[in-house]
């Protein structure tokens, strides 16, 4: 009866199923679904994002302006350079 008792408990803590591989898999279940929320709101920026560049106009300008250098027909475009130390060590 001790024998079969024993038995029985190895393979609730060690075995197919186990308390341990359920925690494990607990665990495994958690990661996953904090990672799930981080994609989900990752994606919600940038579905926000889309739908802001399909109907707004001054996103897609304020971006061609910053990432592409465009301007508008009839502007100047002025660039102001910083001077480096080293220029100012050869004059």
């Amino acid at each position: 009866m001790a024998l079969l008792l024993l038995l029985m408990q190895y393979k609730l803590w060690f075995g197919e199923g186990s308390f341990r591989e359920g925690l494990e898999l607990s665990r495994t279940v958690a990661e996953q679904e904090l990672k799930n929320d981080l994609a989900s709101q990752r994606n919600d920026v940038l579905a926000a994002e889309v739908e802001e560049l399909k109907t707004g106009l001054e996103s897609v300008e304020e971006r061609a302006r910053s990432e592409l250098g465009m301007v508008k027909k009839n502007e100047t475009f002025i660039q102001i350079l910083e001077s480096r130390p080293e220029d100012n060590d050869r004059e």
